[in-house]
């Protein structure tokens, strides 16, 4: 018999095509679980409280909601399998900027990204390393996504810092320029994982186990297929996205290597996450990597098909 399982995602974009892929393909259903991808917004709670209150087991997430978690004297939740390894997000410009440098956003406005605090912890990191002071910058924050998406096109602010599919939307109407890709911008980074609770790894560890396996089955599926062929087989999840639209955005994900090839959160992501949260003030201090990172079964996972292959 499956094990049914709701996984949140934070919002529903196709940065998050990993979980779509490995539903759609069958991966989950394979390994004996019957995995159902919800938004945190249709779900009606946001992805940590749920996890801590036990509403779901498994959820993605971003590791900053643990580290903050964890800097405020809170619970651990443990992140056992990486999926996205770069930011992906992209800045647009209302203007053609053929020689954009970050020097530019020096005095202007970006409507940046509500819904997370991670791309804006990014963007401080990415102004300082080319010697832009962040304070120079007018960074907004307050709106959510639809608001500072109709907010862009009638006019207000000179950027605009959002994920797929707004992106190749807006891409396509002309209402912006691309001029930098966040994930190029910040380099590799555990931007997304899958996490869970200490109490269901230890009460469920084959649950998880089972899960990661499929997890790192549609990883490899993804690094062997191309664009056209991945936005076809998750578009039944993003029905309400031009399927010429969600081919470019998943292009422009696959282009830079945004995804994952395998489950394992590595130390050194781990560490430079953790220096871009300290510098950006949103945590006060560091947190042991093996509190907050569960390795053991991605590698258990990664062993089983080494094995195979050998």
């Amino acid at each position: 018999m499956s094990r049914a399982l709701t996984v949140l995602m934070p919002f529903h974009t196709p940065f998050y095509a990993p979980l779509a892929a490995g539903v759609a393909l069958g991966h989950f259903r394979e390994a004996g679980l019957d995995v159902t991808a919800v938004p945190a917004a249709r779900f009606g709670k946001a992805t940590m409280p749920a996890l801590l209150d036990g509403d779901i087991q498994i959820s993605l997430g971003g590791l900053m909601r643990s580290f903050e978690l964890a800097d405020r004297g809170g619970p651990i939740v443990a992140h056992f399998a990486e999926v996205c390894s770069r930011n992906g997000f992209f800045l647009l410009s209302r203007e053609p900027r053929p020689g954009f440098r970050w020097a530019d956003l020096a005095g202007r406005t970006v409507l940046s990204f509500h819904e997370a605090p991670t791309p804006w912890q990014c963007m401080l990191t990415v102004l300082r390393a080319h010697g832009v002071d962040p304070t120079a910058v007018r960074i907004e924050r307050h709106r959510p996504t639809p608001e500072a998406v109709a907010a862009f096109r009638a006019g207000q602010g000179d950027f605009l810092e959002q994920p797929q599919p707004v992106v190749e939307q807006l891409l396509a109407e002309g209402a912006g320029h691309l001029v930098a890709s966040m994930g190029e911008a910040t380099g590799p980074v555990p931007f997304t994982s899958y996490m869970t609770t200490p109490e269901f790894l230890r009460r469920e560890p084959d649950t998880v186990r089972r899960f990661t396996r499929a997890v790192y089955r549609t990883q490899r599926w993804l690094a062997g297929h191309d664009a056209a062929t991945i936005a076809k087989v998750i578009a039944p999840a993003f029905a309400d996205t031009e399927p010429t639209i969600l081919e470019r955005a998943v292009a422009r994900y696959l282009g830079q290597g945004t995804w994952s090839r395998d489950p394992l959160l590595r130390r050194e992501g781990y560490d430079y996450l953790e220096r871009i949260l300290i510098s950006g003030g949103l945590i006060r201090r560091g947190q042991r990597y093996e509190d907050l990172v569960d390795t053991a079964l991605a590698r258990d996972v990664m062993a089983e098909d080494g094995a195979r292959a050998g």
